[in-house]
């Protein structure tokens, strides 16, 4: 097996015996790099700090990532102008901490009759957020709601 020493100089092809003997000479583990190599390929290392090391980059990596969460906004076809306003906002809110938003109208009893009105409430809020959201799905009715996805523009 080729053997690469821990500052990441080779020692050349030697057997297993002479690789551990090595290692366990330098106080470390040899641990196996690319078995799939001809011939394989062997690392005098810490493997208990290389371990250490590796987990502190996913850690670090997973501290970057930022996670886009959805918040839910409802109407109903009779929701008033204060009301209106008043989700408005927010859903402004919602935009401009960088969430999506999926707003909802909600049908109870005979109201389900008069969708065009909840089509209507649901165009008035694209309009009312335009210069800070895009729509990410269209006015979608299924059962008893219309549902319809904002995404936050890019600045």
């Amino acid at each position: 097996m080729r053997v690469v020493d821990e500052d990441g100089e080779q020692l050349g092809v030697l057997a297993t015996r002479d690789a551990l003997e090595r290692a366990r000479e330098k106080g470390l583990d040899l641990v196996e790099v690319a078995p799939n190599a001809d011939p394989p390929v062997c690392k005098i290392m810490d493997y208990g700090k290389f371990k250490y090391q590796q987990q502190k980059k996913l850690q670090e990596a997973k501290k970057k990532q930022t996670v886009i969460k959805i918040k839910e906004v409802k109407f109903r076809p009779k929701t008033d102008e204060h009301d209106y306003q008043t989700k408005l906002k927010q859903i402004v809110k919602f935009l401009e901490g960088g969430d999506r938003c999926k707003v909802t109208i909600f049908f109870r009893g005979r109201e389900i009759v008069h969708k065009d009105r909840g089509l209507l409430m649901l165009e008035r809020v694209v309009e009312d957020t335009q210069d800070m959201a895009k729509v990410e799905s269209r006015p979608v009715a299924e059962g008893r709601t219309m549902t319809m996805m904002l995404a936050p523009v890019k600045k």
